[in-house]
């Protein structure tokens, strides 16, 4: 029987960080843009509501993102298992019974 690993991770610590860093200086600069627009209160909320949005979406669509990519993964693993398991227990040097 093979030993398959597990996939490994994609991302990197520092590509966490990077991702994360970023994440954060463009919200704060769109935030910033929205606060010293010239324009009346109303508009400014109400971009600011577009804002957090926009942001509560992503996080929404990157969840979903990974917990189909983990459900496929889970799904890929146990499919290789089942393989594994029909090519060790095959014995090709069997006669078939009639």
């Amino acid at each position: 029987m093979t030993n398959s690993t597990p996939p490994a991770q994609a991302g990197s610590t520092a590509f966490f960080v990077q991702a994360a860093i970023s994440f954060v200086v463009s919200s704060v600069a769109v935030a910033a843009g929205v606060l010293y627009l010239p324009v009346s209160a109303w508009v400014r909320a109400f971009l600011a509501l577009g804002l957090l949005y926009v942001i509560t979406s992503t996080f929404t669509l990157a969840k979903c993102v990974r917990d189909r990519q983990e459900s496929q993964a889970v799904t890929s693993r146990v499919d290789q298992a089942r393989l594994d398991k029909l090519l060790a227990e095959h014995d090709p040097f069997a006669t078939p019974s009639a």
